[in-house]
């Protein structure tokens, strides 16, 4: 029976497309007793990855002469293949990516300071530098990657990802697309919250999408970041009614907090490993106590509910008629 990934060492690697790369890395994971449980690979817009959940119980050199040959075959290879066995994760560090909207760095501080949040986070990671007074006042630091009109160095941004060790990046309302060369290094180890009940209005200005279709019931979404824009496995999502002739900011002043409160469960279920994807779809670990998670809307919504009537109507006919046959032979 393979074992749970969160027991094994994942191997990333990314870089340009080349023939060669699997067969090179996995022969090199053979020849030191690792032993390969699942291999997942693409290749987006030119830049290739491939992600390997390994069993490193028997093999036959250290963590450190592993991490050190599979670095020199990286550069041999002119590819960057990274190396995350299960006590690299016993204490986890999260880099926050924000860009001018404070409501979720704000709940991610709040939860941290009250010691809720599971993780420490190292650092803050803006576009602009509109939020360096809120890190500053948790005492954490802050870098601004941005140019003037906003446009992020996202080379930047991996040597700081690197620098701080994250283990999870979490963005906070960061308002720009990450590449496909950031996304690879940390698959499925990303998380956005977006507002909207995604798959409907992904994008920007979700929000005032909801207003213009007419939508009585908007919401939020956190879902792990791919290189589709917002499409990826949704974890945790919110709902709310929308009012009558409401404005873009009536939804925010709505929605925001539920933003809030949708990536910090997220966050939770990704730190603690109670979360998993299966072909796009996350499930929760069986032995989750799913009484103390709110994946989408509250358990009262459902008692609310009604249940009938459903598809079936032959059968309740020829029940009806089945009374009416042993009424009559009554009379």
């Amino acid at each position: 029976m393979t074992r749970a990934k969160h027991k094994l060492t994942e191997v990333t690697v990314v870089g340009e497309d080349d023939t060669g790369l699997i067969a090179n890395v996995t022969t090199l994971l053979f020849e030191r007793g690792v032993n390969i449980e699942d291999l997942d690979q693409a290749v987006r817009e030119g830049v290739f990855r491939m992600t390997m959940h390994v069993d490193t119980d028997g093999m036959v050199c250290t963590e450190e002469k592993l991490r050190e040959d599979l670095n020199d075959l990286g550069d041999e290879l002119g590819v960057d293949i990274q190396v995350r066995f299960p006590a690299d994760r016993e204490t986890q560090s999260i880099a926050v990516l924000v860009t001018k909207e404070s409501h979720c760095l704000e709940a991610l501080f709040e939860a941290w300071a009250n010691g809720d949040l599971g993780a420490d986070i190292g650092v803050v990671i803006g576009n602009h530098s509109d939020l360096q007074p809120l890190a500053a006042k948790y005492d954490v630091p802050f870098h601004d990657i941005g140019d003037e009109k906003g446009n992020p160095d996202e080379e930047q941004l991996l040597d700081l990802l690197s620098e701080y060790d994250a283990d999870l990046v979490v963005l906070a309302r960061y308002m720009r697309i990450l590449s496909p060369d950031v996304v690879f290094r940390y698959e499925s180890r990303i998380i956005n919250v977006h507002p909207s009940l995604l798959p409907a209005f992904p994008g920007a200005s979700a929000y005032m999408q909801a207003i213009e279709e007419g939508v009585r019931i908007a919401g939020v979404t956190a879902h792990y970041v791919t290189t589709d824009l917002d499409q990826g496995p949704i974890i945790t999502q919110r709902s709310f009614n929308v009012p009558d002739d409401a404005a873009e900011e009536d939804l925010q002043r709505i929605g925001q907090p539920l933003e809030a409160d949708a990536l910090l469960e997220a966050i939770d279920l990704h730190l603690n490993d109670a979360v998993s994807v299966h072909r796009g779809r996350t499930r929760l670990r069986d032995d989750l106590d799913t009484d103390e998670v709110q994946l989408g809307a509250p358990d009262a919504l459902d008692e609310e509910n009604p249940d009938r009537p459903i598809d079936g109507l032959g059968e309740i006919v020829a029940d009806r008629d089945g009374d009416s046959e042993s009424e009559t032979e009554a009379d």
